[in-house]
């Protein structure tokens, strides 16, 4: 086997194991119960609306593309899991909107040069292992002159610290992989956008949390539901100490973040226009 189909094999395994681990739990639920209006905020700040073809990249069960298709625009919600766009579809149908659902790896877009007048993605390219190389890809699906729109979770915030307490816990990411909260550091994304944009506006926004009303109760929210978390418990099943341990570290960061009206969670709101 050559180099360059090691490097294809490679790549196919991680995004596998990428696949199978957002089918885990129970993500539309988070996405219904715990963030719900992420996406009309993402939907509104990118200006998506009648007469847009919209692209949403890693659009998971489509918090964002379901908004942007209540707005009128011609959405593609794209996603590398099949069972999230599943239940994507379903959403769509409760709320009597149209549009379509296709798998697709968000480092290998599926969509010709120019084709969208928005890309977007809601809290989901952020986890594409290999930034530049999804970055490049938002920015080839979209014409010139069309907009980007990015929501992530910042490396400070709640969920940003969430993924760093698991870190230790989990195994270690592939070559070439990078933190999925850089996405949420305004430095980290002018850099991988570049000139390559204009009229860029970022800013830091926080989402209002009042599911849990106690740090237990969020972890073992998580525990159940979210894909991450579930992963790397399952890491650490054999291990009764760790898991204890990672307990612990979920309740703790848990509770520095609960306040009487629930929890803020930071995430960075970034827009701009490819250059023509």
């Amino acid at each position: 086997m050559d180099v360059e189909t090691d490097a294809v094999a490679a790549d196919r395994a991680v995004k596998e194991r990428h696949r199978r681990m957002w089918a885990l739990g129970d993500y539309p639920t988070v996405a219904e119960e715990v963030i719900p209006r992420l996406g009309a905020v993402l939907v509104g700040a990118v200006g998506a609306g009648p007469g847009d073809r919209v692209l949403d990249v890693a659009a998971g069960s489509g918090n964002a593309a379901v908004a942007a298709a209540s707005a009128g625009a011609q959405v593609v919600a794209s996603d590398l899991t099949p069972e999230l766009l599943t239940a994507g579809r379903a959403v769509a149908a409760r709320r009597g909107v149209d549009l379509e659902w296709e798998q697709a790896d968000a480092e290998a877009l599926p969509y010709r040069d120019g084709e969208f007048d928005v890309v977007m993605s809601c809290v989901g390219v952020m986890f594409a292992p290999r930034h530049r190389v999804a970055a490049d890809e938002l920015l080839r699906v979209c014409r010139p002159g069309g907009r980007i729109g990015l929501l992530n979770w910042t490396p400070e915030g709640f969920l940003g610290q969430l993924l760093a307490t698991m870190g230790p816990y989990a195994p270690a990411p592939p070559p070439g992989a990078q933190p999925p909260p850089l996405w949420g550091s305004e430095a980290h994304v002018r850099e991988l956008l570049g000139d390559r944009v204009t009229d860029v506006v970022a800013r830091r926004e926080a989402v209002l949390v009042d599911r849990f009303d106690s740090a237990e109760a969020f972890r073992d929210y998580f525990k159940a539901r979210y894909g991450p978390t579930i992963a790397v418990y399952r890491m650490i099943a054999g291990d009764p100490e760790r898991v204890a341990a990672l307990d612990r570290d979920l309740a703790q960061l848990a509770r520095r973040h609960l306040h009487a009206d629930g929890m803020r969670w930071e995430y960075l709101l970034l827009t701009a226009r490819r250059r023509g």
